[in-house]
């Protein structure tokens, strides 16, 4: 799949067969992150793959659905770096379109990941000067749900808004 077929197809998924993804695919969809841009290229992340169940019960105190999940990313931010929550943003995007090419789905997890910020970095091991930026469920899609987006026609300007 092509960089365009993979952004054309991606969607939210938080329904999963519960089939693991292999180690090598893992991979490859971590460094997809690592190759984000970054603001004055500080590459201020660090990626956790999360293969283990038990973890995930902890996880499903912010949302049940992720324990069908067959792995979860926790994308690690330094917030010294002035554009770190850009850089994670940027990160977690190219790992969402990199798990859609490979046939995967997945979901940005945003608020719930913050309620629990400081008990996840504990059961996590994440230093005290970083940050949780976020949680990324990925696996198997069980259902690829179809949401609307607005047209093209809708948001194009040219020239002026």
């Amino acid at each position: 799949m092509d960089a365009f077929e993979a952004i054309q197809n991606r969607h939210t998924v938080r329904n999963f067969t519960g089939e693991e993804i292999p180690k090598e695919s893992l991979e490859k969809i971590v460094d997809a992150g690592r190759l984000a841009a970054s603001g004055n290229n500080l590459q201020p992340w660090d990626f956790i793959i999360i293969t283990n169940k038990d973890i995930f019960a902890y996880f499903a105190q912010s949302t049940d659905w992720v324990t069908k999940a067959a792995a979860v990313i926790a994308v690690v931010m330094d917030p010294s770096s002035r554009w770190w929550v850009e850089d994670g943003a940027a990160a977690v995007q190219n790992i969402l379109i990199a798990a859609t090419a490979l046939g995967y789905g997945g979901c940005w997890l945003e608020g719930v990941t913050i309620e629990r910020e400081a008990e996840y970095k504990i059961l996590l091991n994440i230093p005290q000067r970083k940050r949780l930026f976020t949680l990324v469920p990925l696996g198997i899609p069980a259902d690829i749900p179809k949401k609307e987006k607005k047209s093209f026609d809708q948001v194009i300007h040219w020239e002026k808004f």
